[in-house]
């Protein structure tokens, strides 16, 4: 499940992040994402068999999806099941979403099919409004915290 938002009216967020520099801009938004998100992995966690995180690795597909829309400067962070590696876990999208009658192609025995149980989508429509005003304080936050280090570096360098 991918799902892409666009906040209106952030236009003051985004002038403020248009000038720092764009390295630093990315670090800013990856921060106050992640912030963000970690109630709904923590919810997720807490119904799920898997270990739910917060993460910037995404799986070759999720990559190959988000290229086509996804420019030098946009952040993409992924919520969802993953292994002691950080690598995704192959499995969490049969106990999410169920699966039907199974047969086997070779005999024709049918092994079962698995009910639904979801624990992303409930995690993320329980918190997604508590996520958005935490993402809108901490991008502030982040990017005065941006400013006053870059202030800092410039007096340093101008002693």
């Amino acid at each position: 499940m991918s799902v892409k938002m666009k906040i209106e009216g952030a236009g003051d967020i985004e002038r403020a992040l248009a000038a720092l520099p764009r390295g630093t801009a990315k670090g800013v938004m990856r921060r106050a994402m992640k912030k963000s998100l970690k109630p709904v992995a923590q919810m997720a966690d807490a119904a799920s068999p898997f270990t739910v995180a917060v993460t910037s690795k995404l799986t070759a597909r999720q990559k190959r999806e988000s290229r086509q829309d996804r420019g030098r400067s946009k952040v993409v962070l992924y919520v969802g099941p993953v292994d002691a590696a950080g690598d995704g876990e192959p499995h969490a999208h049969l106990y999410e979403f169920g699966t039907g009658i199974r047969v086997q192609s070779s005999t024709g025995r049918s092994t079962g099919r698995m009910a639904a149980r979801p624990f992303l989508r409930p995690a993320w429509d329980a918190n997604q409004a508590q996520m958005l005003a935490t993402l809108k304080r901490e991008v502030w936050g982040e990017i005065e915290r941006a400013v006053e280090r870059a202030r800092r570096k410039a007096a340093r360098a101008g002693r």
